[in-house]
């Protein structure tokens, strides 16, 4: 997780190398916890959701105090469940890691709990793509950890192959989540290298 990335003036965040976005869903609740200040550390906010081959990235509609977005990197993530309840909406909740920045003790960065609440609309679209690119990311990336004891490195997704995945993708007409046919034009020269601040830019 890294809160407050880089984005563009109309909210779109500014993509690493090689990073594909797969989808844009509006109209979702996020809420998370462990938010430097943040009233009780959890911040709840309307907004939309970026999925790309590397990240999950929460943009809110409105700044909350000092929250804007937020980062989830997709190897990070885990405990992710698709809930149905009765009486309320449909909802994905999960865990994500810390991306800890250089040169800090990861002893002082706790894992943080999301959930991604649907509350405009059908969700047929974004839950199968979300839960087949993160399976695609981890069994990707299976071949690495085996001798690394080290985090991953999250911009190591980026290599996961998933434009199949995309054209064969089931849309969902209940579900206002768009997905990416094209990448969004941005200048190559902006893309980030890194999640550390002092090498972000090319």
């Amino acid at each position: 997780m890294a809160l407050n990335p880089n984005l563009y003036p109309n909210g779109m965040p500014v993509a690493f190398v090689n990073e594909m976005f797969v989808l844009i869903r509006d109209g979702v609740e996020f809420e998370v916890d462990k938010i430097a200040g943040a009233s009780g550390g959890t911040v709840k906010a309307k907004g939309k959701i970026y999925l790309s081959n590397i990240r999950m990235v929460f943009v809110a509609d409105k700044p909350t105090g000092n929250f804007i977005a937020f980062d989830m990197p997709l190897l990070y993530v885990h405990g992710e469940k698709f809930n149905q309840p009765i009486f309320h909406c449909n909802n994905i909740s999960g865990l994500v890691e810390p991306v800890v920045p250089e040169g800090q003790p990861a002893a002082l960065y706790s894992t943080h709990s999301f959930k991604i609440l649907f509350k405009e609309g059908g969700c047929g679209t974004f839950v199968p793509l979300f839960f087949n690119l993160i399976k695609s990311v981890r069994q990707y990336n299976q071949q690495f950890t085996a001798a690394a004891s080290a985090p991953p490195d999250p911009l190591r997704a980026a290599e996961t192959p998933v434009d199949e995945m995309m054209r064969c993708a089931y849309v969902d007409p209940n579900d206002p989540t768009r997905i990416f046919l094209q990448q969004p034009t941005s200048d190559a020269q902006l893309r980030r290298r890194t999640y550390h601040p002092q090498s972000e830019q090319s």
